[in-house]
């Protein structure tokens, strides 16, 4: 089965802004929320989005 156009991953500094049924990863400053946002985009083979929020999401196209 090939996963097409489907949230891989959310990036956030608040547990409160992420959505329910994600893999949420909260951190704790801007500057990880970054690393891990580049990170996750490399290992999951997706894009990250950062939202105007301050959340970023890992999305397969």
């Amino acid at each position: 089965m090939k996963l097409e156009k489907a949230i891989l991953a959310t990036v956030t500094l608040s547990i409160n802004k992420a959505p329910v049924g994600a893999n949420v990863f909260v951190c704790e400053s801007e500057e990880e929320m970054d690393g891990v946002a580049a990170d996750l985009e490399a290992i999951l083979d997706g894009i990250a989005h950062k939202l105007s929020n301050g959340v970023y999401i890992i999305v397969k196209h």
